[in-house]
């Protein structure tokens, strides 16, 4: 049977940039049929993530999900990218991975009938990472291993160092898309990358302070301040870099936490030593996942205070962003700690965001959830906390966030 006439449109384009909306609809349908919209991609690991939702078509035999509510699946109520953000994976504890920005993700997109689960229509959109001309230079400068994005333009252009989780591998796909915002960037791995160490003892800020250096000194890059993206453990590295090294005006911290956690962090004759977990306070859940949210216990106690990350010392502008669900630590708790110190001592250069039911992963808009993963400090797979739909809300409310800090703070 034929359904020449059944289109699936994804609009204004099949490709525009990971961070961007699409529109889907479907169009030349029987009046009021049901059709169930499919959505797929394979990572770079192939893990196959998928979504689907079933929807109705109105009188004109159309479906609109900008306008249309999905009536059961993945999610339902009118969701516009309910089938991007609702994507699960098939393999669990698998977050998405982008290795290679330079090819883009591909989310196939089906609609079949509802009472045969016939494919009617079939359409691929392809969202990319690069916006055309800009450049993807690796870096091997001394001792200095990443990539760094320069959008294309006349500029010179704010810099930024982008710092991903604890792992310190290079991940891309959020320096990439912020670069295509107007913004150098520079991702910065810091373990287990070309020749750097896979597990190492200790990190040194001398690393870090040369890759501000490098920056810094690159003709696109207009200063005088750097700007500094992280997220999870290297959130402390970059309250560290904040704290003890000079030319950086505005940091951005995802759920970070305000002491050195894992290994020692090392800067000239100074040694922070990293917060020691309490054992006892790891519980696991239901489904036998480990929950390490409150294993970390409150560095501001005497015994712990030599974790602490002095960010009384740095002069930056701060935007603290934290889920109220993370589970992987308190980040509430921590971001609220290091906004008191710097009120003690003064300074008003703060601003905390908090986002309810989010979970530990606030990335790029669109990502795909990731409830659970394994955790590479603590050899298994955790639970990283959070709803999809709330959480999907918070990426994109964050994105726009962090431009506008960016923006404010580094354009003088």
């Amino acid at each position: 049977m034929a359904y020449s006439n059944i289109r699936l449109k994804i609009l204004p384009s099949v490709r525009c940039l990971f961070d961007k909306m699409v529109q889907v609809k479907v169009e030349g349908l029987a009046p009021h049929k049901q059709v169930q919209l499919r959505s797929k991609l394979v990572d770079d690991r192939g893990v196959i993530f998928k979504a689907s939702a079933l929807y109705k078509a109105d009188e004109t035999g159309q479906v609109d999900v900008y306008r249309a509510p999905s009536l059961g699946g993945s999610y339902t109520g009118v969701e516009p990218m309910g089938l991007f953000w609702a994507l699960a994976p098939e393999t669990p504890h698998s977050k998405l991975l982008k290795k290679n920005v330079l090819s883009p993700t591909l989310v196939e997109l089906e609609a079949l009938s509802g009472e045969t689960g016939e494919l009617l229509a079939s359409e691929t959109n392809e969202r990319y990472y690069m916006t055309e001309g800009m450049k993807r230079i690796p870096v091997q400068e001394g001792r200095i291993r990443g990539v760094l994005f320069v959008p294309p333009g006349k500029g010179p252009f704010p810099g930024v160092v982008d710092l991903y989780t604890f792992g310190g591998r290079l991940t891309e796909p959020r320096a990439s898309l912020l670069a295509n915002k107007g913004f150098v960037v520079l991702a910065l791995a810091y373990t287990d990358y070309q020749d750097l160490p896979k597990n190492p003892k200790k990190l040194d800020l001398d690393y870090f302070e040369e890759a501000v250096s490098y920056l810094r000194r690159q003709p696109e890059v207009k200063g005088p301040g750097i700007g500094i993206i992280a997220i999870s453990h290297s959130g402390g590295l970059a309250l560290s870099m904040s704290s003890f090294l000079s030319g950086i005006s505005a940091t951005v911290c995802i759920n970070g936490c305000n002491a050195n956690t894992v290994i020692p962090l090392h800067y000239k004759d100074i040694v922070i030593p990293p917060l020691p977990p309490v054992m006892k306070n790891i519980k696991i859940t239901e489904s036998g996942l480990v929950d390490i949210r409150d294993a970390l216990p409150d560095p501001s106690l005497e015994k712990n205070r030599a974790s602490l990350i002095p960010i009384e010392r740095a002069s930056c502008q701060f935007l603290f962003a934290v889920s109220e669900d993370d589970h992987n630590w308190n980040s509430v708790f921590f971001a609220k700690q290091a906004a008191a110190t710097l009120r003690n001592h003064g300074k008003e250069s703060f601003k905390v965001v908090t986002y309810p039911k989010a979970g530990h992963f606030l990335e790029v808009p669109h990502m795909p959830y990731c409830a659970s993963g394994f955790h590479g400090a603590v050899g298994s797979d955790v639970v990283f906390g959070g709803e999809p739909k709330a959480h999907s809300e918070a990426q994109l409310d964050l994105w726009e966030k962090v431009q506008e800090f960016f923006k404010s703070h580094l354009d003088n």
